[in-house]
């Protein structure tokens, strides 16, 4: 039978010769995995290849008892860094290092991944019209709904299969030497709160009557609970509340070390009962529609909407601010704690955090820390290429080029905004990791770290430029690319200053080129070159989009 707009969510016509009730119940789940296990693939890499570096370098960074000793001595007095990344059992062996950073950071990580890929899989479909032809067919809401959450729920699986399978490699390293059980383990506490927070952007998608009032609400209870997570560990008398909050019960799994399966199983339960909340949900309110009240009679917002540059800010407004709020969040924590934080390296004079901050000494972690914002910039610059690749896929931009608006000027005029966007949180970042330092009394002034982050925009452009060629020459493919360097150039970065690769290697990395500052001076010639050649391959990504057909998804 021919099934439209199911599977492509667009105007292509597939041809499925199934019932029409199993194409239904399909449908959802495939679109789901779908848009989904891209991003867990990458993640499930990046957990990997961290853990895996953080054992093999900890003989190298701590390999005296002595240098064992002051690690355990500043993670276990420094109040701030606990209150943040929880608490550090066994810090002094491999593998408690090891689980230090898979559960306090990695699973951080996760938790906001799966409440973005759930929000994006559930209620971005709802909101973009394809549910409405999905449910014009065979199908409920409730099943569609349980096909989508075993979408998301394929995705996970993945996560967890590959970090287990790469948990398990590392378990044969001799500094670590931790059984397959151990390692599937760990892979389970290190996506639980993946899992955890999956279900719970799931169940607010039901709630929530947008896209936006959904995130909202999924954000507020990752706040809570991160927020519950920071005082419980603020103090040893509040220790107690970090059973109030999932990231808690995670921190007690105690992976590497003690592998405690309880909290895994209250986790198993609460995911349990979120998703047959959902499901019951979703049969309980109409398309379009959640239970929780909607601005159904807001006024128009028409500021801004003047052309098609005005068009391109408020399409991308609320992305934007999402990004722009957790740049401004993490810049500061990050300052907050740069004090306590540049002692526990004060003495380091090797492995890999040294090596990819080109410093040593107490500079090594803001290099650090710049590093990874750099990375966070070029996510956003590709997540900005498959917001102008979405425009064409859906059909959307045909109605701006029925108009006198010819197509190179649209795309310069959409690079332009991406551009400002990302020179706008490049900044951002930068002041607020000042106003953190500023805090403590950390001794950094606010042009050295206003620098760091102006530092870092020229490889968002760069990133921008290769999307925006790949955009012009692969349009189906252009999300991929850009994602597929970022990532790429990040695990290069890791590897390469671990195992020490070739120069002419890392030179492959977009984040290779990028001062490490404020670690390092600025060279500001080196950020203009790669503006440069990002604006450069965007022109020619322009020259390629203005003598190509559009095509759709």
């Amino acid at each position: 039978m021919a099934v439209e707009s199911l599977v492509s969510g667009q105007r292509n016509t597939c041809q499925i010769p199934l019932a029409p009730e199993r194409v239904s119940a399909r449908v959802p789940m495939w679109l789901a995995a779908r848009s989904t296990i891209g991003g867990a693939v990458i993640w499930e890499a990046v957990f990997g290849v961290v853990t895996w570096l953080e054992v093999i370098q900890f003989a190298k960074e701590y390999p005296t008892a002595a240098d064992r000793a002051r690690l355990v001595a500043m993670m276990g007095t420094n109040i701030g860094i606990t209150a943040l990344f929880g608490p550090s059992p066994d810090i002094d062996t491999p593998a408690g290092y090891a689980a230090t950073h898979a559960v306090g950071v990695l699973g951080i990580i996760g938790a906001v991944w799966g409440l973005l890929a759930a929000t994006r899989a559930l209620r971005g479909e709802e909101d973009s019209g394809r549910w409405e032809v999905l449910l014009a067919g065979a199908t409920t809401p409730r099943r569609a709904a349980a096909a989508a959450l075993a979408g998301l729920g394929i995705a996970w699986l993945t996560l967890w299969a590959v970090t287990a399978a790469i948990y398990a490699a590392t378990g044969r390293y001799h500094d670590a030497r931790f059984s397959v059980a151990t390692a599937l383990f760990a892979a389970a506490a290190t996506a639980a709160a993946a899992a955890v927070f999956l279900a719970v952007g799931a169940l607010c998608s039901q709630l929530a009557s947008t896209r936006r009032q959904t995130a909202a609400l999924a954000g507020a209870v990752f706040g809570m609970a991160y927020l519950v997570r920071v005082i419980a560990y603020s103090s040893t008398s509040l220790r107690w509340l970090r059973w109030a909050t999932p990231l808690g019960w995670v921190d007690e799994t105690h992976p590497f070390i003690r592998s405690h399966w309880p909290p895994l199983l209250a986790i198993a339960a609460t995911v349990t009962v979120l998703v047959v909340a959902t499901i019951a949900v979703a049969g309980a309110r109409h398309l379009n529609t959640g239970i929780l009240p909607g601005r159904d009679t807001a006024p128009a917002h028409t500021r801004l909407l003047t052309g098609t540059t005005g068009l391109a800010y408020r399409l991308e407004r609320g992305t934007v601010l999402g990004w722009g709020v957790g740049l401004a969040v993490g810049g500061f924590i990050v300052g907050l704690i740069a004090k306590g934080s540049a002692d526990i390296w004060a003495n380091q004079t090797g492995g890999l955090f040294v090596a990819i901050a080109h410093a040593r000494g107490g500079a090594v972690y803001l290099g650090v820390s710049f590093t990874i914002i750099a990375f966070l910039i070029a996510m956003t610059a590709a997540g900005q290429v498959n917001a102008t690749r979405e425009e064409e896929a859906t059909g959307r931009i045909d109605h701006l080029l029925a108009r006198p608006v010819a197509r190179t000027p649209w795309l310069a005029q959409r690079f332009v905004v991406s551009v400002t966007v990302l020179a706008g949180l490049g900044t951002t970042a930068g002041v607020f990791v000042w106003a953190g330092t500023a805090v403590t009394n950390a001794g950094l002034s606010f042009g050295t770290l206003l620098a760091a982050g102006i530092n870092v925009i020229p490889v968002g452009i760069l990133v921008l430029g290769i999307g925006t060629l790949a955009h012009g020459l692969l349009p189906r493919f252009a999300g991929f690319v850009t994602y597929t360097v970022v990532a790429w150039s990040f695990l290069l970065e890791i590897i390469g200053a671990s195992l020490g690769l070739n120069h002419w290697l890392l030179d492959l990395s977009v984040l290779h080129h990028v001062s490490r500052a404020p670690a390092e001076a600025v060279t500001w010639n080196t950020g203009a070159v790669l503006t440069a050649v990002g604006i450069a391959a965007a022109a020619a990504g322009a020259y390629a989009f203005s003598r190509r057909d559009l095509q759709d998804s």
